[in-house]
């Protein structure tokens, strides 16, 4: 049985004249839903989070393909987190998530675009998940090696954006929200742990944004054990 919504601070956030509700719904063990969580949370904006898992109603009523997050707000409904993100981040009031220089916005575009076509695919969808959806209660060895030889060149690019403490500029963006949660499951396991234990700049970046609200407000709940 789904769990009942999570009321996040009030429900309604005035903008400009329109009083308006921002309703978030997905799984929150998924990174993408936390992420749009998180830049909520970042933003100050008040939400309700309601846990829905992909291909359910409350999902195929907004995206088509029934993948997590959605979001309603008023009468805008709205799927992709980084289309709910970027909605969020220019009509809620709160510090820029998406910074207003034209190169800066250019860059965190950019490192999103990264983490969600290459970094992803491996972190989570091979590696993470290689424990996670493990048959008769066995992770899958040769997936998960695979992906941690992988993972062998990608932390050292991602240890190397990080070294000023940002991905982006001086100032935490979308584009650290997006990456946080995926490094999350990373130290889950032993091998993404080792290496990320192993770098100069990507560990403490972690640590140090672990710290934040919106990081601690958005935990999710164990994966379940197979």
């Amino acid at each position: 049985m789904a769990a009942p919504p999570r009321r996040i601070r009030r429900e309604r956030v005035a903008l400009g004249d329109v009083m308006t509700e921002i309703e978030i719904v997905g799984n929150p063990r998924s990174t993408y839903t936390r992420m749009v969580r998180m830049a909520c949370e970042e933003k100050g904006a008040p939400y309700t989070f309601k846990e829905g898992l992909p291909h359910t109603p409350p999902v195929d009523a907004i995206h088509p393909f029934g993948k997590v997050p959605v979001m309603r707000s008023g009468d805008v409904e709205l799927y992709e987190s980084k289309a709910i993100a970027t909605y969020i981040d220019r009509t809620q009031p709160g510090p820029k998530l998406i910074p207003d220089d034209p190169l800066l916005a250019a860059q965190v575009e950019k490192w999103i675009s990264v983490v969600n076509s290459v970094i992803d695919p491996v972190m989570i969808r091979e590696y993470v998940l290689g424990y996670a959806l493990a048959k008769d209660g066995k992770p899958d060895p040769a997936r998960i090696s695979a992906a941690v030889e992988k993972m062998k060149t990608q932390i050292p690019v991602l240890d190397a954006a990080v070294a000023s403490g940002y991905l982006v500029g001086n100032h935490f963006t979308l584009a650290d929200i997006n990456l946080m949660p995926i490094l999350f499951y990373l130290g889950v396991f032993p091998e993404g742990a080792a290496l990320l234990d192993g770098t100069k700049h990507l560990k403490a970046y972690f640590e140090r944004h672990a710290a934040r609200p919106s990081f601690k407000n958005t935990i999710p709940p164990p994966l379940p054990k197979r």
